[in-house]
């Protein structure tokens, strides 16, 4: 920059520094505020400032104008985020040459966090989500009840009883089985009738060889075990015994009471024994108390043997005799209703099998229930087990 231009510069520079600011007109800067706040919009919005202010000035000055009057305090807490139950999807996952991994060492070691899962992608839910394993067609039915000759005329509905012949309902409802040399496994899948959904699904997506409860209460029972039948399934009916905690803990009108002795058997039997026909057998819903009493439950046994009718526990009354013919379930499979704690249930229930020749399971038909035998039993015998009926597990008094 030459000397002539710097010196330009900095005369203007001086000029501008010299000159006075221009004069405020306060005038004109008033007359333009009112005309702002006319506004109709800014009129209400400074009107609603104007009082919120005021207020807190005279809640500052003067204190809380409710500190008089009754007041309460509620901490409020975030709740804790809920695990979400797996899908089959991540429930099952392990690799084709993996899917069935050996828990049932330790089935009380086994939580939510282990990752089990099938190559064809099941769906597996605790939940209550949908049942995917696939329907089976009805290639094997079972002859239609009630068969000639095994029941009569009951107070409540026809009741079983032991044809001229020596022929019994144990024998003659219960699903055809030969062996084959293999260990044998068997599962009870209980608690049907009441829903719909997961009735039909049991019934429809179960081999065969699963053995279905049925509730005695559930409407349109004997269409039930009709429909079951008819898949190839052998069914019991499930016999309400008094619990532990009765009456606040009910299994309905017609339980068993520990005691009420036989005179209480023989009144409420027949009704549940009159719910319909073509099962093979019964076993107990609850009735820990009931199986201490000797005179109850040594009734109830006594009468099922007249009726030529099988009975299994879920495992509370092992070595109790008593029936037509007895059995005792060595695992409830789903107590903890997850798929990685039901599978390992299903793994000890097979491991007992290979040690001793045979294995009897028990479980309740809640949705993952369903959806877990279902995908375990289709590999049961590329595992080296047959998959039996219940009643192949029952064994005659003396034998």
């Amino acid at each position: 920059m030459s000397e002539s231009s710097f010196a330009k510069r900095q005369s203007r520079l001086a000029r501008r520094a010299g000159t006075p600011p221009p004069r405020m007109d306060f005038a004109a800067l008033a007359r333009r505020a009112v005309a702002f706040f006319r506004r109709p919009p800014v009129a209400v919005a400074s009107a609603g400032l104007l009082v919120l202010l005021s207020a807190g000035l005279f809640v500052a000055v003067l204190g809380d104008p409710r500190a008089g009057l009754p007041s309460a305090r509620v901490d409020l807490k975030r709740e804790a985020a809920v695990e979400r139950v797996p899908t089959g999807m991540e429930a099952f996952t392990v690799g084709a040459d993996a899917a069935w991994l050996d828990l049932g060492a330790d089935p009380d070691a086994l939580g939510t966090e282990a990752v089990i899962t099938l190559p064809d992608g099941a769906s597996v839910s605790g939940s209550g989500e949908g049942i995917t394993a696939p329907r089976l067609a009805a290639t094997s039915p079972l002859p239609r009840a009630p068969i000639e000759g095994l029941s009569r005329p009951g107070p409540a509905g026809p009741l079983p009883v032991i044809s001229a012949d020596g022929r019994t309902p144990a024998e003659a409802y219960a699903r055809p089985f030969r062996a084959n040399g293999k260990p044998r496994v068997a599962l009870i899948v209980g608690g049907l009738g009441l829903n719909a959904t997961t009735t039909r699904a049991a019934i429809e997506r179960l081999p065969p060889e699963i053995t279905l409860s049925f509730v005695p209460y559930a409407d349109d029972l004997q269409a039930w075990i009709d429909l079951a039948r008819a898949h190839g399934h052998e069914v019991m009916i499930e016999i309400p015994m008094e619990p532990t905690g009765y009456p606040d803990n009910d299994p309905g009108p017609y339980t068993l009471l520990a005691d009420g002795g036989p005179d209480d058997v023989a009144s409420k039997l027949p009704w549940l024994l009159g719910r319909a026909t073509g099962y093979f057998g019964v076993t107990n819903y609850l009735g820990d108390r009931f199986m201490t009493s000797d005179a109850a439950f040594g009734s109830m046994l006594g009468t099922l043997r007249t009726h030529g009718l099988a009975f299994i526990d879920d495992g509370q009354a092992r070595r109790r005799p008593g029936a037509w013919s007895r059995a005792s379930a060595d695992r409830v499979i789903d107590e903890t209703q997850t798929p990685v704690a039901i599978m390992g249930q299903l793994n000890a229930v097979e491991a007992m099998a290979k040690q001793r020749g045979d294995a009897l399971g028990t479980g309740f038909s809640y949705p993952v229930t369903v959806e877990a035998v279902a995908r375990w039993a289709a590999g049961l015998e590329a595992r080296g087990l047959q998959l039996a009926p219940a009643s192949a597990m029952t064994r005659r008094p003396g034998r």
